[in-house]
């Protein structure tokens, strides 16, 4: 035991040990880490970092060298930390020319090189000199890294003997290099924002003036006052003899628009033509389409080609400076300072000042060109509104349409604007129902149209919802069918937007230029479009207005962008959440208390509304310290206000609709309690979009329930049917087999009652033989022959017994004859309907029909049958199914009495001891109880379990064997009784005692 005590210490010691020195470099490596973050001075970081890691190592060197990237892997230590008798590596020039092709590869790939004896590692001759001069014996050098590029290397150098080392001691290494790489980055970093800081500063005082030439230009919205502020602000500050605006044509010619020019030089602004520079034709905008400069000091010294400078010598100019003028992404023009008087050596910040006002300009343009736009967009939605409040004021399609084509022609300035209808009952026939024209175009009011070309090539697109737009009729590939209709109607170019009702293709609203080609403006084609929706809202009798809405993305700050990426990933694993289940209350919980943590605000609720618009508090999640909602009475919030300036205005709650579908089913609320909140746009559309998730999860648990109650009632309906059908075919048999006993009956009736009615005057015919055959023996002498016969015949003892046997006949006949008055009780074929009767001939009828099962036979002794009948009225029910029932009961019962005589008998052979008598009784029994006939049929056999009991009047159960029952007895029994009488069945039994089954039919009397 004690060597192995030992080597437990042992490991003890060694762990402990390995402990402290994980604990030293991670003390190590945080002081690293913390001088990184407080100093910006890379010399202090490298020389805090090599001083510490030498000691912790117990190192002899440890260094950070610098590659030169000017040169080919040559480079220097520019920091170190030596131990004392060991030469210093410092500003030490060092070029190992076989670097690079041994070991600069794997350094880039981040791999760290650890030698425990450069003598025995393999190394070049060359690497090993290298290392012999820094007295290195060990090596460890691990690469530093900027950006995927070789900065430098981290080296620790073992001079007084080779040495291994450790995997921990490599780890620790490759993480202190790591933190350098982030320090060396952040000096460059610094370095780079200092000469940034300085260009910025130099740029400062020029930016100034041209803020205020900016400012100039910013302030009119008059294009013309713009460029003539511009050109005489940049012309003063560059003191130039003329800056002027060139703008292109099409074809890259162009002309000037704005000049400003010293007196005494020639306007160049609507004096020349059209200016046409076949460089900038033949390259459509030259070096200015990719925002380039041209600068020319000297027109005469810059290698112009000759057109150019003849062009120049137009313009008097012998220096000049230009810059594009962008309008977006599109080259629109130039802006140029021309020096006419002499050449002029333009600085670099001239040109850079005329490159700020050329953007300045094409922003203006763009903001110019987006003004009008917009007021043009303005008039079409002033139009489309005007269109809008006309439908909405009437409910009559001819004054829709008629205001419609009216208002869209005066705003389009088109030649017509018309309404086309499709006939339904053909196919793709129509006509033109209302329109508005030019006095010079002809009117299509009732015009009968067919196109047959119209179904294959234009109603599928159509039918999408797509505008068709044509600028010339006879420039496009186009069915000569569809030329040749158009130009009936003296149409040119063509714009046709579909009117869809009900998602059915119902008409056209058809806009005509007759005078010549068009080409239509995506906002005309998107007004044609909203018309033609305005249209379908009209077709369809419905009183809403599809609001549409802009939506302005704005840049947030770095900071703010990474917390909504934050909150679209908590909000990505809120909606999972919701996801995650179906049950709605754990759905309201999960949720609830996610958007709080997640908005980080006081509460968040879920109000639900009632059918009245009233409504409670149905979930929510609160701080601590705050009251729960969710248990609160019912309560009807009065109002709930939605201004457009709502936001920017602070609040204690905001709340997002939920909703079920298309129904509003209720509310989700964030609440700021304790005080106002400004709620950010974000936010407002991150609780939306939880509320559309909940209004889906609402939506598919209803669904969920809505399956689950579907699928039990359908499990209910087909157990039903099949109930039913089995019913119906059991009552289909017993109808059967009442009408073979109602036959059997009658077959058996008619020769029984001639028998039965001849064997009366048989009787009386024989009676009267036997009278003259006593007086012929008394009153003469009988012949010898004859007395010979009666001796022989035994005369006397046939006077003796015939009348016996006719009697026996008679008996015979008569219990015939209470057979089939029996078997006609039982089946009833002719009382289907409720009829009174006695419910006593029923049970008799039934015991006779099952006298052959209670007589005693080889199995079993006689089953005695007990009745208790009381005085009752007739009792008015359906006769042929209530025997049925008494039937099933007593079978049942006789069932029940076998098995239990089979039973005992069968425990007393297995004991081979004699079976004593065993009692086989059934007891009936009839009563009157609160106008109710109460039927009792007992019996002592060895009754019923409980968990039988439990299923017994279900249908198709049955514990007989297989043959021997379909389990339909006792649910027919209870159909009959229950549905068809209004009654009650119910079964009692105590095992090894017997059973008893009651049934209650109520008695109107």
């Amino acid at each position: 035991m004690e060597p192995n005590s030992n080597f437990t210490e042992d490991q003890l010691l060694l762990s402990s040990a390995q402990l402290q020195e994980q604990l030293e470099q991670q003390k190590a490596l945080a002081s690293v880490i913390v001088r990184i973050r407080e100093s910006l001075n890379l010399e202090t970081i490298f020389q805090t970092t090599v001083t510490q890691v030498r000691q912790l190592l117990n190192a002899d060197r440890v260094a950070v060298f610098q590659f030169d990237h000017e040169q080919n892997w040559e480079g220097e230590f520019v920091s170190e930390d030596v131990a004392l008798g060991w030469d210093s590596a410092m500003a030490v020039k060092v070029y190992d020319h076989c670097f690079g092709e041994q070991f600069a590869s794997s350094y880039q790939q981040g791999r760290v090189q650890a030698v425990a004896d450069i003598y025995k590692a393999g190394l070049s001759d060359c690497h090993v000199a290298i290392l012999s001069n820094f007295q290195v014996q060990a090596n460890l050098v691990v690469p530093l890294s900027r950006q995927k590029e070789l900065w430098g290397l981290l080296c620790i150098h073992q001079c007084s003997e080779a040495r291994d080392w450790k995997e921990s001691e490599i780890e620790f290494i490759r993480q202190i290099a790591d933190h350098l790489v982030v320090a060396i980055q952040q000096a460059k970093h610094l370095h780079e924002v200092q000469l940034q800081a300085a260009k910025l500063a130099q740029a400062a005082q020029r930016d100034q003036v041209i803020a205020q030439i900016v400012d100039k230009i910013r302030s009119p919205l008059d294009i013309e006052t713009i460029f003539k502020t511009t050109t005489q602000e940049i012309r003063q500050l560059l003191q130039s003899d003329r800056v002027a605006i060139f703008s292109f044509n099409p074809d890259w010619s162009g002309n000037f628009v704005a000049e400003s020019f010293v007196e005494g030089w020639t306007p160049l602004v609507g004096v020349e033509p059209a200016i046409a520079d076949t460089y900038l034709q033949q390259t459509q905008g030259g070096r200015y389409v990719n925002n380039q400069t041209f600068t020319v000091n000297d027109i005469y010294q810059a290698g112009l080609a000759d057109c150019h400078v003849t062009l120049l010598e137009q313009f008097q100019a012998k220096a000049f400076a230009s810059a594009p003028i962008l309008q977006g992404d599109q080259l629109w023009g130039i802006i140029a300072a021309y020096q006419n008087a002499s050449p002029r050596q333009w600085q670099s910040y001239e040109v850079e000042s005329l490159t700020k006002i050329g953007t300045q300009i094409g922003v203006a343009l763009r903001h110019y060109k987006l003004l009008a736009h917009a007021q043009y967009q303005a008039e079409q939605q002033k139009t489309l509104t005007s269109v809008i409040t006309r439908i909405r004021e009437s409910l009559d399609l001819d004054t829709i349409f008629q205001t419609t084509v009216t208002e869209a022609r005066q705003m389009l300035q088109a030649d017509r604007v018309a309404v086309f209808r499709f006939d339904p009952q053909k196919d793709w026939e129509g006509e033109f129902i209302s329109e508005d024209i030019v006095p010079e175009c002809n009117s299509v009011i009732a015009e009968k149209v067919y196109d047959y070309c119209f179904g294959e090539n234009f109603a599928p697109l159509y039918a999408q919802g797509r505008v068709n737009a044509i600028a010339d009729i006879y420039q496009g590939k186009f069915p000569g069918c569809y030329v040749q209709i158009l130009a009936r109607f003296q149409v040119r170019a063509n714009m046709v937007a579909p009117l869809l009702k009900k998602g059915e293709l119902w008409g056209l609203l058809c806009i005509h230029q007759c005078t010549a080609p068009r080409y239509w403006q995506p906002s005309e084609i998107e007004f044609a479009s909203q018309i033609a929706e305005q249209l379908g809202v009209a077709l369809k009798q419905d009183s809403y207005l599809k609001q549409v809405q802009m939506q302005v993305v704005q840049l947030a700050e770095a900071t703010e962008r990474e917390k909504a990426m934050e909150r679209q990933e908590l909000l990505a694993a809120t909606i999972d959440k919701i996801r995650q289940s179906l049950d709605i209350k754990t759905i309201f919980r999960t949720t609830t208390q996610a958007v709080r943590e997640l908005l980080e605000v006081e509460r968040v609720a879920i109000y639900r509304f009632n059918p009245d618009w009233s409504g409670k508090f149905v979930a929510d999640s609160f701080k601590d310290g705050w009251k729960p909602v969710a248990q609160a009475q019912p309560m009807i919030i009065e109002s709930f206000e939605d201004t457009d300036d709502d936001n920017e205005l602070p609040r204690n709650e905001t709340f997002v609709p939920i909703r079920e579908g298309e129904k509003l089913w209720g509310l989700l609320v964030a609440y700021q309690n304790s005080q106002p909140r400004y709620w950010k746009e974000e936010e407002i559309n991150l609780l939306a979009q939880v509320g559309v998730q909940l209004g889906i999860a609402i939506q598919q648990a209803e669904l969920l329930e809505q399956t689950k109650r579907q699928t039990s009632e359908l499990t209910q309906a087909l157990q039903e049917l099949k109930q039913t059908q089995t019913r119906l075919i059991q009552g289909e048999k017993m109808a059967g087999l009442g009408q073979l006993l109602a036959g059997v009956a009658h077959e058996i009736n008619n020769p029984i009652s001639f028998i039965f009615g001849n064997l009366i005057h048989l009787n009386e015919y024989t009676q009267e033989l036997l009278k003259v055959v006593k007086l012929y023996r008394q009153n003469s002498s009988v012949l010898p022959t004859v007395q010979e016969q009666i001796d022989k015949t035994d005369l006397d003892f046939l006077i003796e017994d015939l009348p016996k046997t006719l009697e026996s006949m008679k008996v015979g006949t008569e219990r015939i004859c209470e057979i089939v008055l029996s078997l006609r009780n039982f089946s009833r074929t002719d009382e289907a309907e409720l009829k009174p009767v006695d419910i006593h001939e029923g049970l008799d009828s039934t015991l006779l029909i099952l006298g052959h099962r209670l007589k005693n036979n080889n199995e079993r002794p006689a089953i005695e049958i007990v009745k208790e009948y009381a005085t009752l009225s007739l009792l008015e029910c359906y006769p042929a199914q209530l025997n049925q029932v008494f039937m099933n009961l007593l079978s049942n019962s006789i069932d029940a009495l076998e098995e239990k005589f089979k039973t005992i008998q069968q425990k007393y052979l297995n004991l081979s001891q004699r079976c004593p008598k065993i009692p086989l009784t059934i007891w009936i029994s009839t009563q009157a109880v609160n106008h109710q006939i109460v039927i009792r049929i007992a019996d002592n056999g060895l009754g019923i379990p409980q968990e039988v009991r439990s299923h017994m009047f279900d249908p198709f159960f049955t514990t007989k064997a297989p043959g021997k029952g379909t389990g339909l007895g006792l649910s027919i029994s209870h159909q009959i009784i229950v549905e068809k009488h209004h009654g009650q069945i119910k079964c009692s039994s105590k095992p090894g005692e017997g059973t008893e089954f009651l049934i209650e039919i109520p008695n109107n009397d």
